[in-house]
């Protein structure tokens, strides 16, 4: 039988993405998820990660800080608390405008969830960017 988690941030691993953006996973399999995954990244000021595209529903919370989220090639600005929705497919991305540190907190409707970017057409899953492929 599953059991329920409590999960610290403080406490768990943070993934170096590159570019001033860090993320750290939360639900995942690891804790023994079936059915969804999510964790926050933070942007340091000026951060950007890559347009990409998942294979299933996404959304994201802006937690702290401004950012731009850029959808299927729109421009959003979104302040603390402002959410998005992403079906699958579409591209887009999230980056920090300001010169003040910026987090999101992020949820994938299945632990299968992939990233293709869009530059390069790899695609990975989200578990295996983490280390728990």
């Amino acid at each position: 039988m599953l059991q329920p988690a409590i999960l610290r941030p403080r406490d768990l691993k943070t993934n170096d993405r590159g570019g001033g953006a860090r993320t750290t996973p939360l639900v995942t399999r690891r804790c023994g998820s079936t059915s969804m995954i999510n964790g926050i990244t933070a942007f340091d000021p000026g951060a950007a990660i890559g347009l990409h595209f998942h294979n299933c529903e996404e959304s994201v919370m802006v937690i702290e800080g401004e950012a731009i989220a850029e959808i299927d090639g729109v421009e959003h600005r979104l302040s603390t608390n402002d959410t998005t929705w992403i079906p699958a497919n579409v591209p887009h991305r999230f980056r920090n405008p300001t010169d003040r540190p910026m987090r999101i907190f992020w949820t994938y409707a299945t632990v299968d969830a992939t990233r293709t970017m869009v530059a390069t057409g790899d695609t990975r899953t989200i578990d295996a960017e983490h280390g728990r492929g």
